[in-house]
């Protein structure tokens, strides 16, 4: 049995870049847009007018990187930082987000279909592109998003378009079944991310 189990899907976690070194920590912050509830974890694109929506990516889409908390003016004027962002009741919200093209993220595989459902993949995953689940609330509680990657079916994971390359597996977490060992967690960093895209947002005047 793993140790620990992964119960649930908790997002993209930052843990070092792609060529090994630890993360640094580093974040850009930008304006989220009116009305966006944002979780830890969650992917996020910069739209027109330069403020960051959740990205909505599955099998495609664009990710200028994820969010990683925020600060904003609560009800009674006073400036908090947050774990996520509400859809409303606040003002002046600040998204913190890591861009670093080169970042990698830990995260969840999930079954086909669910958005929730953790599954393990065995090591051939390791240089597949994979999905991204459909965007839903996370935990007001915690602030966690819960958002993770989707387990390719046999002999799928190389299509250009789909949002992340898996580029290791988590050993601490891994379980064996029938003689296979099997990751419900891995490492993946982001395809065509925004900012090194040839495609921008349009200006306004």
């Amino acid at each position: 049995m793993a140790y620990p189990t992964v119960s649930a899907p908790y997002g993209f976690l930052p843990v070092n870049r792609i060529d090994g070194m630890p993360y640094a920590g580093a974040i850009q912050q930008l304006p989220v847009t009116s009305g966006q509830a944002i979780y830890y974890g969650d992917t996020v694109k910069v739209v027109a007018g330069g403020t960051i929506s959740r990205s909505g990516a599955t099998t495609t889409g664009t990710i200028v990187g994820v969010f990683v908390g925020c600060q904003y003016v609560n009800a009674q004027g006073q400036t908090v930082q947050a774990q996520y962002v509400p859809a409303s009741g606040v003002t002046n919200p600040i998204a913190y987000v890591v861009v670093d093209p080169s970042a990698a993220f830990k995260v969840a595989v999930t079954t086909t279909g669910s958005t929730t459902t953790v599954t393990g993949a065995n090591a051939t995953i390791v240089g597949c592109n994979v999905a991204q689940t459909a965007w839903a609330a996370g935990s007001n509680l915690t602030g966690d998003s819960i958002s993770a990657i989707v387990l390719p079916a046999n002999a799928a994971g190389d299509t250009t378009t789909l949002p992340f390359r898996v580029i290791a597996v988590v050993p601490e977490t891994a379980y064996v079944s029938s003689g296979v060992t099997y990751y419900p967690e891995v490492i993946v960093k982001i395809n065509n991310p925004q900012y090194t895209a040839l495609t921008g947002t349009t200006y306004t005047a």
